[in-house]
């Protein structure tokens, strides 16, 4: 059996998944190694990102009734993977993709501890991010737009969220960051910003397309959708011919509950479905 850590670059130009998840594993120990203000602007940076995704999905979702909704959801999917694109190539931290720094601990290049500080951090980072852009998209009036179809999409898919069962969106999480770890694993093996991208979108336009829940993303898509609830013009609502009853659905409860099975379900997913299996492949026989 060949040596797992041996260099095996070039095929067809590219990189294999023994020095993938070398590149892994070195990428979690330098995440580790940064300074607490540093991890935190970082995730803040991803939080943003993530969240200009899932309000390029939004927008692009109103006013696709009329299109198979197997066909409106892969649309979406592609215009959401933005979000992932600009953490990857654009140099963020993300606390779903960072669930890979699993390779790192299981391989000792970092403590648990250091772990759970790096995710925490990253963790905090996102949440500000996402509900500081949440709350710019709102001031900008972004809901009204489109007669105020774009909000009430908005509302709609955060409604949809809020009312999910805990048992189904944790599986639903699950799923979801198996493929967002899948897509950030690849991005070890691009050569360039080009191939980066080539490799996140079909796993990102797939879980979008498929329904899985992503945490990060949530913190935008219910915040938004309840400041527009909470505090939308009589205009907003004149427009779409409702009022904030028809979305009773939608409360803070629901949406805390939400992100925080999605957070569980999300970090499973990743950590252990991808980056444990990774590790126990390529790494763990090295001496």
């Amino acid at each position: 059996m060949s040596d797992p850590a041996a260099s095996t670059a070039g095929f067809i130009g590219g990189t294999m998944p023994p020095d993938m998840a070398l590149a892994c594993e070195a990428a979690g120990a330098t995440k580790a190694g940064r300074d607490a203000l540093a991890l935190m602007v970082l995730g803040v940076l991803a939080g943003a990102f993530i969240a200009f995704g899932a309000m390029f999905m939004t927008v692009v979702l109103t006013g696709s009734g009329d299109l198979p909704f197997g066909v409106a959801r892969l649309i979406a999917g592609l215009v959401f993977s933005l979000g992932l694109i600009l953490v990857i190539v654009g140099g963020a931290e993300l606390f779903t993709g960072d669930s890979l720094m699993i390779l790192a601990c299981a391989s000792r290049r970092i403590s648990v501890a250091a772990l759970a500080r790096t995710w925490t951090l990253v963790y905090i980072g996102n949440i500000a991010g996402a509900l500081g852009t949440a709350a710019l998209v709102f001031l900008a009036g972004q809901h009204g737009f489109g007669g105020g179809a774009v909000g009430k999409t908005a509302l709609t898919i955060a409604t949809a969220k809020a009312a999910l069962p805990t048992v189904q969106l944790f599986f639903l999480a699950v799923l979801c960051n198996v493929l967002v770890c899948l897509a950030v694993w690849m991005s070890f093996g691009a050569r360039n910003a080009a191939d980066k991208v080539l490799v996140i979108v079909p796993p990102v336009a797939a879980f979008v397309a498929a329904g899985f829940e992503h945490s990060i993303a949530n913190l935008y898509f219910l915040p938004y959708a309840l400041a527009i609830k909470a505090w939308a013009a009589p205009e907003f609502w004149a427009a779409i011919g409702q009022d904030a009853t028809a979305y009773a659905g939608l409360t803070v409860v629901a949406s805390l509950h939400n992100i925080a099975v999605a957070t569980v379900g999300n970090l499973i997913g990743g950590s252990l479905m991808v980056g444990a299996v990774y590790w126990f492949l390529y790494l763990r026989r090295r001496g």
